[in-house]
């Protein structure tokens, strides 16, 4: 099977392109899930052992797997005051939203029928598999997004991991303090599709993931879902993607470096802007060179890419088509740049997380506002939001009667059970009948089958 290239939705919505993407973002997918299959059945057979081959091999690591509590207390030590402060600052949003979310949530029993109680649990899952990027940036934001929230719904194992860098000597003092402070009970050094075949398997900590949450490259995001089903996902994620939607009130300026800012996540990440004024959109396709150009070198080489390949600009008649074309794309993220923003926030539909205004740019969202960045890609917004406290609870029900109650259903259960034909299904409705009421004569034949 070959994971799913990134790829838009059909357009329904009428629009006139000032710039297009040239490219799909196809290219390599099958060699992705190839290979990662490959390493996933590798793993499956050599274990631990096969897994620091890995690390050898392709992170160049070969310390130690599982790190020391005493290395993560002094990661905190290694890090200014400030930086610190502003970790901790975050990691406040992030977990206070979450436990709003969970409070959102609630068990109930109610009576169907006299005598017939049904109810539903919420139960969080035991062990939580959480992955933080580790390669050009220093994720600390997905550090605390994955673990706090999980911290959050009550699960109470967190076993996290993360890439190991062998010119720092290891995972970034940054991000092990966030993990420390979000409640990470395990870190592992590990990356890429062994780092999440590690967690599924229940390597090096001995806590099989029920679920595995959190955003990474390709190899990471097919490892999760070629492992869907044995575990639980967040979501199956491609490359980040930004939607920009504005109209004559926007500011040109903010507009395009709040797109560029987001093509600085990688070659293949898309950035789109819908705007119902011309030239607004004009502006913003001669700014961007510029703003791209004053980026440091690994960002603008990335952002350039972005941008060449991934980007596009449509022009539209009003704000109605403007709202259509949106929901048509379903964006990660998207920020609304227009007035009355309450209008936008009623009429859009499919999105990740929206962004209200020009105050509420995506990077605060990214870092440190609360809600989580953790956000379905490649349209899946139209079915699935982003990570929150359900994804780590288990919503399940159950019932109790008395045997009035039993008098009132069983009939109806057997009848059904005979038009579906299922015999068996029938008769434990059958002998309950029998039992408590041996002296009363029921209708137990469905007539569609009688």
């Amino acid at each position: 099977m070959q994971v799913k290239a990134p790829t838009h939705r059909p357009h329904a919505a009428a629009a006139d392109y000032l710039k297009k993407r040239s490219s799909s973002g196809a290219e390599g997918y099958a060699a992705v899930t190839d290979r990662v299959a490959s390493m996933l059945a590798e793993i499956d057979a050599g274990g631990e052992e096969r897994v620091k081959r890995y690390c050898r091999e392709l992170d160049g690591w070969t310390g130690e797997l599982v790190v020391s509590r005493s290395e993560i207390e002094e990661a905190g030590a290694r890090l200014a005051k400030t930086t610190r402060e502003d970790i901790a600052f975050a990691h406040q949003r992030i977990r206070d939203f979450a436990l709003a979310q969970r409070d959102s949530l609630r068990e109930f029993e109610v009576t169907l029928v006299p005598g017939l109680v049904a109810g539903q649990r919420l139960i969080p899952v035991t062990t939580v598999g959480c992955y933080v990027p580790g390669g050009r940036f220093a994720h600390v934001a997905s550090a605390l997004m994955s673990v706090a929230t999980a911290r959050a719904a009550g699960v109470s194992n967190i076993i996290a991991t993360s890439p190991a860098n062998a010119k720092r000597g290891g995972i970034h003092p940054g991000v092990l303090y966030a993990l420390q402070l979000a409640g990470a009970d395990v870190v592992l050094a590990i990356g890429g599709a062994h780092g999440v075949a590690a967690l599924a398997r229940g390597l090096f900590s001995g806590h099989s993931a029920d679920v595995i949450v959190g955003p990474g490259n390709a190899y990471v995001a097919e490892a999760k879902r070629l492992l869907f089903g044995r575990i639980g996902i967040d979501v199956i994620a491609g490359p980040t993607d930004t939607l920009v939607v504005a109209d004559d009130t926007a500011d040109p300026a903010l507009v395009t470096a709040d797109l560029v800012g987001q093509a600085e996540h990688g070659v293949d990440s898309p950035v789109w802007l819908i705007t119902t004024s011309r030239a607004l959109g004009e502006e913003v396709i001669r700014r961007a060179p510029g703003v791209i150009d004053s980026l440091p070198p690994a960002s603008r080489d990335a952002a350039t890419a972005a941008w060449r390949d991934h980007a596009e600009v449509a022009v539209v008649a009003d704000r109605q088509a403007a709202c259509a074309l949106c929901n048509e794309y379903a964006p990660e993220h998207l920020h609304v740049q227009a007035a009355d923003l309450d209008w936008w926030l009623k009429n859009l539909v499919n999105y990740g997380s929206l962004f209200l205004g020009e105050q509420s740019t995506v990077a605060y969202g990214d870092k440190c506002a609360g809600p989580n960045h953790i956000l379905p890609t490649m349209g899946a917004a139209r079915y699935s939001g982003g990570l929150n406290v359900g994804k780590f609870i288990k919503t399940v029900t159950y019932q109790r009667m008395t045997t009035e109650a039993s008098r009132e259903l069983a009939p109806v259960a057997a009848r059904i059970s005979r038009l579906e034909g299922m015999e068996g299904h029938a008769m434990t409705a059958d002998i309950r009948l029998a039992k408590y009421f041996p002296d009363e004569d029921f209708d137990l034949a469905n007539p569609e089958t009688s």
